[in-house]
């Protein structure tokens, strides 16, 4: 039976020739790490790359989701509060209801609305900024669903407004997150017209 030959030392890598392999590869992976991970997943882009390929908004609507899920899990009684400055009045899961809000965002600050709704319901929704542009990014999570799972019905960046109308693909919390990159204040003011059993600011 023959066996394989043992390489001879000269044939093997050199210490130099490992340590440069694996000084690049630290390399590559810290570039990695900067430019799409950090962006992507967390919303941290210290290179701008991130922002220029859109992966940082998608990072920070991700992170806000996932925060927003974990409060969610270490505090369900929080979840429907009977009394809530916040929160409109609610209605039962198949009425139909309309209702008018409004949110003040500070420069760099973003916020989200949710409407509880089954899967199947429609709500007809319109908002205007006053003050300046935000972008938007109207989508749902579902209800007991696993983190950062959501599903996104319209996005846009640096409106001054949106009218539409959507149908929930599923049981969840469905609306829109709000971020204003502008260096004024801007006020928007939300209507919305459909099947739902509330609608609350969440963060």
């Amino acid at each position: 039976m023959y066996n394989t030959d043992i390489p001879t030392r000269a044939e093997l890598p050199s210490t130099r020739q490992l340590l440069r392999s694996t000084a690049t590869a630290i390399v590559v992976a810290a570039v990695l790490l900067t430019t799409v991970v950090l962006p992507s997943e967390y919303g941290i882009d210290p290179s701008g790359i991130g922002r220029v390929l859109g992966l940082t908004e998608m990072g920070k609507i991700k992170t806000s989701l996932a925060a927003e899920a974990a409060a969610d899990q270490a505090s369900p009684v929080a979840r429907k509060p009977k009394a809530a400055p916040t929160e409109a009045p609610v209605a039962a899961a198949g009425a139909l209801r309309s209702d008018e809000m409004t949110v003040t965002l500070n420069p760099g600050e973003g916020t989200e609305v949710k409407m509880t709704m089954l899967k199947g319901a429609t709500v007809h929704y319109e908002w205007k900024t006053d003050g300046g542009l935000v972008n938007h990014d109207t989508h749902g999570d579902p209800a007991n669903g696993p983190a950062n799972a959501f599903h996104s019905y319209k996005k846009e960046k640096q409106v001054a407004g949106s009218s539409g109308e959507f149908q929930a693909v599923f049981d969840g919390k469905h609306g829109w997150f709000w971020r204003n990159r502008g260096d004024k204040p801007v006020t928007i003011t939300l209507k919305t017209n459909g099947v739902y059993s509330s609608i609350k600011r969440m963060t």
